[in-house]
C-alpha cells in the first residue's frame, strides 16, 4: 500500500538554533520563557569546589550552572519546529558546543552587558565556523544601557550583525529576537551548518 504525501502526513520541518553566550547572562531564563513546553534544563548547583573556577562577578545570586544544554521548543504553523538549544556557558564545557552547532541555522549571543567580555568566545566561535548570529543585549535591572554602536564597536562586530536588546525573561522579547535571527539567516541565504541529529 502506498502513502501519499497530504498535509495531514507532512513531517514537520526542523529548525535548531543555539541560544549561547557567557556564564550567567540569561541563557536558561530565555530559552524556559519562550519554550511552548517544559524546558529540558542540565543544570547542577554552583559550588564552594568551584568559587576559584566560576568568576561570580555580577551575578552573585547565581545558584546553579548548565552543564550540558538547555533545550526548548516552539511550533511555527503545523509545519515548522523550532528547537531551541541552550549552550553552557564556561570554557570547560565548550566541548559540547561542536555537538549542539550541528545542524544549527543559526544562534543568539546573549549579552550580559555588566560583562560584556564574556560574550567574545561565543561571538568568535560563530564568525570562525561562518554561522549567521545576532547579538542580543539582556537587559538586567540597574545596569547602565550601551549604545547598539558602543556594543558593536566593543565587540568588533561587522555592520550587518544585528544587534538587539531584549529581556530573557519575557516570551514577547525573546520570540522577537529568534525572529530577527532567522530574518538575518534567510538574508545570508545560511542552510544548516552539518546535519541535525
Amino acid at each position: 500500500m502506498e502513502f501519499g504525501v497530504t498535509d495531514r502526513w507532512r513531517l514537520p520541518t526542523a529548525i535548531k538554533i543555539l541560544v549561547a553566550g557567557g556564564f550567567g547572562a540569561g541563557k536558561t531564563t530565555m530559552v524556559g520563557a519562550v519554550s511552548e513546553t517544559r524546558p529540558l534544563h542540565t543544570e547542577e548547583a554552583l559550588t564552594q569546589r568551584g568559587t576559584h573556577v566560576d568568576d561570580l562577578s555580577g551575578v552573585e545570586r547565581k545558584h546553579t550552572t548548565t552543564v550540558a544544554m538547555d533545550f526548548g521548543r516552539i511550533t511555527i504553523r503545523n509545519d515548522y519546529m523550532l528547537y531551541l538549544f541552550g549552550t553552557p556557558g564556561q570554557d570547560r564545557f565548550f566541548f559540547v558546543w561542536d555537538e549542539l552547532a550541528m545542524g544549527a541555522l543559526g544562534a543568539v549571543v546573549l549579552a550580559d552587558t555588566r560583562r560584556l567580555d564574556d560574550c567574545f568566545p561565543a561571538v568568535d566561535y560563530f564568525e570562525k565556523r561562518g554561522q549567521p548570529f545576532v547579538v542580543a543585549l539582556n537587559c538586567f535591572e540597574g545596569t547602565t544601557p550601551f549604545t547598539v554602536g558602543e556594543v558593536r564597536s566593543a565587540l568588533g562586530l561587522e555592520p550587518d550583525i544585528p544587534i538587539v536588546r531584549c529581556d530573557a525573561r519575557r516570551r514577547d522579547s525573546g520570540r522577537e529576537v529568534l525572529i530577527t535571527l532567522v530574518e538575518h539567516a534567510m538574508r545570508r541565504g545560511a542552510s544548516p551548518v552539518g546535519t541535525m541529529s
